[in-house]
């Protein structure tokens, strides 16, 4: 039975993978200067210092994107409709101050490894000694910054359901054939005593 549930464990794990960096979604306005100050410091810091980290953008004031923005409102139970929204993983913040830098940065450390977080304090450190030149030997962070678009989720989401399934179904299949094998050699074992 220890066996099984060892197995369960792997297979979850191989489909759903293990815990990665919480990523950040801001609603915003184009017209909203605490937005605009929380947009710079994930574009600025928080991009730089967790590799893994992905920030979607959603312009609030666009018609195509307010179901999201609502959507978002009703998960963070907020009354109103105020920006910036962040949210990170499971956790929502409405408005933007440089006091809650610290707060961001711990939402997003809540799912990560310690390798992660100690990868993110050197990157920190790096930082502090010559940030222009850190950001320029990352220079690719940049493309961690999206700005959210509805057809694009939809595309990508296809993409997924179509590229990996029958990879999975195969995996899956020939798993439950060897489990299903090694109970019958138990079976067949038992029975000869």
């Amino acid at each position: 039975m220890k066996k099984l549930s060892l197995l369960s464990a792997l297979f979850g794990l191989m489909f759903f993978g293990g815990a990665s960096a919480a990523d950040i979604t801001i609603y915003y306005s184009p017209s909203c200067p605490h937005c605009h100050h929380a947009q710079e410091f994930f574009a600025n810091n928080m991009i730089y210092e967790y590799p893994k980290l992905k920030v979607v953008q959603v312009n609030v004031m666009e018609e195509d994107k307010l179901p999201v923005f609502q959507e978002a409102l009703a998960k963070c139970k907020y009354d109103n409709g105020g920006v910036p929204v962040i949210v990170v993983g499971d956790k929502c913040f409405q408005g933007y101050a440089d006091f809650m830098q610290q707060e961001l940065r711990d939402a997003v450390e809540a799912d990560l490894s310690d390798s992660d977080k100690a990868e993110a304090a050197k990157n920190r450190k790096e930082m502090e000694k010559d940030i222009e030149g850190f950001k320029t030997r990352h220079a690719k962070r940049k493309e961690a910054i999206k700005e959210y678009n509805p057809n694009a989720v939809v595309q990508e989401n296809v993409k997924k359901n179509n590229n990996g399934s029958p990879i999975y179904f195969y995996v899956l299949l020939v798993a439950l054939v060897a489990i299903f094998g090694v109970v019958l050699l138990k079976k067949d074992k038992n029975n000869k005593k």
